[in-house]
C-alpha cells in the first residue's frame, strides 16, 4: 500500500510542477492552449457545413460527429497533459537520453512519461469539455459515460504511442515512423468509423485501434453496446500490457549515451 501511495504522491507532485512550469509564461500558455481550442472548433464548423448538405452519412448525424470529436480531442488532451513526454521517447532512445531515468529509483517508463506536459493539449481537453457540455447528455449517467469514453481513448492513445515510439529500440531512429503512425491514428479517430470497409476497418480495430475511439458516439453515447464496451476496455488493457512489455524488452537493447545532463 505504501508503494502505491508513494507513486500517487510522485505523480501528483510532477503534475503540479509541470503545470506551474507551463503557467510561468502565462501569455504563451493561454495563446498556445487557446489556438488549439479554436483549431478544434474550426473542424466542427466544417463538419457543420458538410452535414448542412448531407444530413446523414451511413447513419451518422452531426451530433454524433461532434461527440466523436469531443472524445477524440478529450482523450488525446488528457493523455498529453498527464503524460506529455510520450512523443519524445523515440528521440530519447536514439540519442541515448534515457540514462537520467535509469538512474532514478522510480519506474522508468512512468517517470519518463510524466516528466513533461503538453501545453497545447490543455486546449484540446478544454474543447472536449465545452463541446460535451453544449451537445452531450448532461445527466449523471451521460457524464459518467463521457468520462469512461475519455479514459478509454486516453489509454488507447497513450499505449499505442508507447508501442510506436518503442520501435526505436529495435530499428534505430524511428522518430519519423512513430510520429507518422501516431498522427495517422489521431486523424482516423476524427472520421466516422462506418465510412471504412474491409481491410481498412480491420486495421482500425487492431493495428491502429482508432476505431474503438471514433465509434463511441454510436456504441456508448446513443445507447450502450455492452459487447463493444467490453471489447474497447479489453483493447485498452491489452494495449497497456503490450506497451509495457514492448518497452521493457526493448530497454534491454538500449545503449547508454554516456551523457551527463541536467533535468530540463
Amino acid at each position: 500500500m505504501s508503494t502505491a501511495v508513494n507513486l500517487i504522491k510522485f505523480l501528483w507532485t510532477y503534475w503540479k510542477l509541470n503545470l506551474a512550469g507551463a503557467m510561468e509564461f502565462r501569455t504563451s500558455f493561454f495563446m498556445m492552449a487557446g489556438m488549439m481550442f479554436v483549431n478544434d472548433f474550426v473542424w466542427i464548423f466544417f463538419w457543420g457545413v458538410f452535414f448542412n448538405r448531407f444530413k446523414t452519412v451511413n447513419g451518422w448525424e452531426l451530433s454524433d460527429v461532434v461527440l466523436m470529436w469531443a472524445v477524440s480531442a478529450g482523450g488525446f488532451g488528457l493523455m498529453a497533459v498527464l503524460f506529455g513526454n510520450c512523443n519524445r521517447i523515440a528521440n530519447m532512445i536514439a540519442t541515448g537520453q534515457l540514462d537520467l531515468y535509469l538512474a532514478q529509483p522510480k519506474p522508468v517508463l512512468l517517470h519518463l512519461l510524466v516528466s513533461r506536459m503538453s501545453v497545447t493539449a490543455i486546449g484540446d481537453l478544454s474543447f472536449s469539455v465545452v463541446v460535451y457540455a453544449l451537445f452531450g447528455d448532461r445527466s449523471a449517467a451521460g457524464i459518467a459515460k463521457f468520462v469512461l469514453g475519455l479514459f478509454i481513448a486516453a489509454c488507447l492513445f497513450l499505449f499505442a504511442n508507447i508501442v510506436f515510439q518503442s520501435l526505436a529500440f529495435y530499428i534505430g531512429n524511428a522518430e519519423g515512423l512513430s510520429m507518422q503512425l501516431y498522427n495517422g491514428m489521431i486523424a482516423l479517430t476524427t472520421y466516422p468509423t462506418d465510412i471504412f470497409r474491409g481491410l481498412a476497418r480491420l486495421v482500425l480495430f487492431t493495428v491502429i485501434p482508432a476505431g474503438f475511439i471514433s465509434y463511441m458516439p454510436i456504441a456508448l453515447f446513443r445507447q450502450i453496446d455492452v459487447v463493444f464496451l467490453l471489447q474497447a476496455l479489453g483493447a485498452a488493457f491489452g494495449a497497456a500490457a503490450l506497451a509495457v512489455l514492448f518497452f521493457y524488452r526493448g530497454l534491454r537493447r538500449y545503449s547508454s549515451g554516456n551523457m551527463l545532463t541536467m533535468r530540463q
